[in-house]
């Protein structure tokens, strides 16, 4: 069964080595250098260069619609032979955004809300990036029911870093 993985950059290698994942998306500050974990092809990591914000802010990148439909094409070409994880800076934010995005458009029969809970079952500390899911859910058509779903487990725990987590694609 095809699944997704969401760690901080610090058990980015860690994470792809222990579930053998073939696809990474990095999330972080446009500036931000990452280095590719062993074993992943180059057309097989997308790099957002990204800021963790809501509203402009002078100096950062914020989320725009061309950045989720990367994310979407990507993930939609994925064969989901092996697993794909997703990284942010602390695998809080960013990263569960598009773990939560590809979850909803890899499985279109799976409830936003179902969805959702699993996530915040998977990790105490996720906070998806609101301006994330809303512009996913205007991109998947999902009529607000993507953004209700992420309002409605509320703001994850306090954490300087995010434990790796897996979400399942198809139910349980």
């Amino acid at each position: 069964m095809p699944t997704l993985h969401v760690c901080p950059l610090s058990r980015l290698t860690e994470t792809v080595t222990a579930t053998r994942a073939s696809h990474v998306v990095s999330l972080m500050g446009a500036g931000a250098a990452v280095e590719r974990p062993a074993g992943i092809a180059a057309e097989r990591h997308l790099f957002i260069g990204v800021s963790d914000i809501v509203e402009p802010l002078e100096g950062y990148v914020l989320p725009a619609a061309e950045h989720i439909e990367r994310i979407l094409g990507f993930v939609q070409a994925w064969g989901r032979e092996s697993p794909l994880v997703f990284h942010c800076w602390a695998g809080i934010s960013r990263s569960t955004a598009a773990a939560y995005i590809a979850a909803c458009a890899l499985a279109p029969e799976r409830d936003e809300a179902g969805i959702a809970l699993e996530l915040r079952g998977a990790s105490p500390s996720a906070t998806p990036n609101p301006r994330f899911v809303a512009l996913a859910d205007d991109l998947l058509g999902r009529r607000g029911r993507m953004v209700e779903a992420i309002r409605s487990i509320g703001r994850g725990a306090e954490a300087m870093e995010g434990t790796p987590f897996m979400l399942q694609l198809s139910c349980r």
